[in-house]
């Protein structure tokens, strides 16, 4: 091995040491010849262990370094397997979506399935991962595991798979209340079981360490050279992607979600110089075991500060999203252009058409009225029946809601796309939304702020805050789809992280932020609801009095000045509207997630191509899907509820899921 290696590994090896030495230090009282006195002899560490301080040590600090660097190394492993199998940097379990596919098994395990939690979990994270990660390919196209695509795939399964586990968990929170923590990923131990269940299902890792780095050899050749050198490259794929899949399942069942480890690792090592798969393989082990225990060691500090509960996941996600920004930042290749437009359309719309629209959204509204499910002596019916007071008391402020929701993120998807010349854009997947969310959520954990109460103010704050980054980060690569799109996954992952800490407190708040997260009309005041459609309405007449400056930026902005528009202005004016929309509906209702997506889309395909027709359809559309929505969240499971934003993100989901699916056919 050359010398140049070996300095390398020893660095990181000592760098790991260090660190795992200064974690010991953080929250014990023992000194370190006492330390070092119980580890020489640890086999009689319960004897040796006579004070509270020394337990502590021996059965809580270091199974605690031990499981960070076990999870840490084989985060790392798994990350650079599957960067080296697709060649494609951005890849890991988090992008591929398999964490969300694990984390919808085990949720539905845990609620469904109690009894075999504990002999059957890893089994079922397993199975859970593979099925997304064949979905996510399914999507993406094989040919595209290489480029953005297959991020994209991920993300659109992580939002569709996270809305269904919210819901589910909501629906039956008494058997979820431990799904809090390992969903934020906390490495806190109490005792040695973890660490043992753990080491022997890791064991599989030697299996990759041996077989893979020929297999990833033979595939830097292409696959037709892989082919003709004896590599049956389809069993040996699946094979290896089999294996790292276990590794990643086993160390989140035991720890829970650690995200961007097996995206930063792999990378750090190419960055530090390994050039062979094999040097990849091990350095990238060595550096998520060093990156990992780093950041719980940080957690661990940072929750001696607060007081409260920081968890490993969270701290990393902190980290790590920085760092996928700036991966992102970097020269894309030609697969990273993909290929997307807005949807084809036959039709012509006319201003009568939005008449019949109208129409037809009053229908829905007096349709989702009069026919409902009820209880009638003990038996669950559907009725026809005109609301009585009681029953309008309760209806009306939820219908006012949802038609102000709609409209509002119907509207702001519309100027978004416009503005930048992306057709994917839309509040939630570049993460203007879920700005908005940060800003309410902090406000709740560290102000103590009501979130179904909170003022559209700060909520305003949160969503320009992100606005401003996203115009930032994506004016190098002028505002290309993909690169925005997945610096909206990375500010997303952060935002997420704040989310995690709130509920991994384990307070009476956090089944409260949970139900807003999923974007329900339940808790929606009256006086709340109409201060949403007075403001929505207001800058819905703003878009549509300025809908010229709209229509100029669309066909360019030279073409926009030579008109005489003040193009700054009037795109820093439109941005904030975007902003408003975004900020008033989440502060009332919480995040709904691809409305701003979908309903443009279909204000296109019914023929409103031109913006003066396609504010008020899209506005219109996206005011009956979410009525629609919050009925269909009524009655689905009733007497129980499903939250109007989460029947949207399942019906979204699966609409960005096509048309990814129809910008790769257009690649191809």
């Amino acid at each position: 091995m050359p010398s140049k290696i070996v300095s390398r590994y020893s660095v990181t090896f000592v760098a790991l040491m260090v660190f795992a030495i200064i974690s010991a230090q953080i929250d014990t009282q023992i000194s370190l010849s006492q330390q070092w006195h119980l580890l020489i002899n640890f086999a009689d560490r319960l004897t040796l262990a006579t004070s509270f301080d020394a337990i502590m040590f021996t059965e809580s600090q270091l199974p605690r370094i031990v499981m960070a660097v076990m999870v840490g190394a084989m985060l790392g492993l798994v990350g650079s397997l599957m960067q080296q199998l697709t060649q494609n940097p951005l890849v890991s379990p988090m992008t591929l979506g398999t964490a969300s596919g694990a984390w919808l098994a085990l949720v539905l395990l845990n609620v469904f399935f109690p009894g075999f939690v504990g002999q059957y979990a890893s089994v079922a994270a397993t199975v859970g991962a593979m099925l997304t990660l064949g979905l996510v390919i399914l999507i993406a196209g094989v040919r595209n595991l290489s480029g953005l695509p297959v991020v994209l795939a991920g993300m659109a399964v992580n939002i569709l798979l996270g809305a269904i586990a919210t819901a589910i968990i909501l629906l039956n929170d008494q058997y979820a209340k431990n799904l809090f923590i390992w969903g934020a990923g906390d490495l806190a131990q109490n005792g040695w079981q973890q660490v043992q269940w753990l080491l022997p299902k890791l064991s599989v890792s030697v299996l990759i360490l041996l077989l893979a780095p020929r297999v990833l050899a033979l595939l830097r050749m292409g696959q037709a050279g892989a082919a003709a050198r004896g590599l049956n490259i389809i069993p040996a794929i699946l094979a290896l992607f089999t294996l790292g899949i276990w590794l990643v399942a086993t160390s989140i069942t035991a720890v829970g979600v650690i995200s961007f480890i097996g995206l930063l690792a792999p990378n750090i090592a190419r960055q530090l110089g390994a050039r062979t798969p094999r040097d990849e393989l091990f350095f990238s082990m060595l550096l998520g075991a060093t990156v990992l225990v780093i950041i719980d060691a940080l957690a661990i500090a940072m929750s001696m500060l607060t007081f409260d509960l920081v968890p490993s996941g969270t701290a990393a996600a902190l980290i790590g999203a920085p760092a996928l920004i700036w991966f992102t930042r970097r020269k894309m290749g030609a697969q990273d252009q993909l290929s997307f437009s807005l949807p084809k359309s036959r039709y012509q719309m006319s201003p009568g058409t939005l008449i019949t629209m109208l129409a037809s959204l009053f229908a829905v509204i007096v349709l989702v009225l009069v026919f409902t499910k009820s209880t009638v002596n003990d038996a669950t019916v559907w009725l026809w029946a005109i609301p009585d007071a009681f029953a309008w008391q309760i209806q009306w402020p939820r219908i006012i809601t949802g038609i102000a929701a709609g409209s509002g993120l119907a509207v702001a998807g519309v100027l978004l796309q416009r503005l930048i010349y992306n057709p994917l854009a839309s509040p939630d997947i570049l993460g203007i939304s879920a700005g908005a969310t940060c800003a309410l959520v902090a406000g709740s954990i560290f102000v103590g702020l009501n979130i179904f109460d909170a003022a559209p103010a700060i909520a305003f704050l949160g969503s320009m805050t992100v606005l401003g980054l996203l115009l930032l980060l994506g004016k190098r690569h002028r505002y290309a789809p993909s690169m925005l799109i997945l610096t909206g996954i990375a500010l997303t992952a952060l935002i997420e992280a704040m989310v995690q800490f709130a509920l991994a407190r384990g307070d009476e708040t956090s089944y409260t932020i949970l139900s807003w997260l999923a974007g329900s009309t339940y808790r929606v005041s009256p006086s709340a609801a109409v201060i949403l459609i007075v403001s929505v309405l207001g800058l819905i007449a703003f878009a549509l009095v300025t809908s010229r400056w709209l229509t100029l930026i669309s066909t360019g902005r030279e073409f926009a000045k030579a008109r005489g528009l003040n193009v700054p202005r009037a795109f820093m004016l439109l941005l904030c509207c975007v902003a408003l929309l975004c900020g008033v509906v989440t502060a009332t209702m919480g995040p709904v997630a691809f409305v701003g997506l979908l309903a443009p889309h279909m204000a296109v395909i019914l023929g409103a191509k031109k913006v003066q027709l396609q504010l008020p359809a899209a506005a219109i559309i996206g005011a009956g899907l979410m009525v629609l929505s919050d009925w269909i969240g009524q009655n689905v499971v009733y007497p129980s509820q499903v939250a109007a934003g989460t029947v949207v993100s399942v019906v979204g989901g699966l609409y960005f899921i096509l048309l990814l699916i129809q910008g790769r056919r257009a690649v191809n």
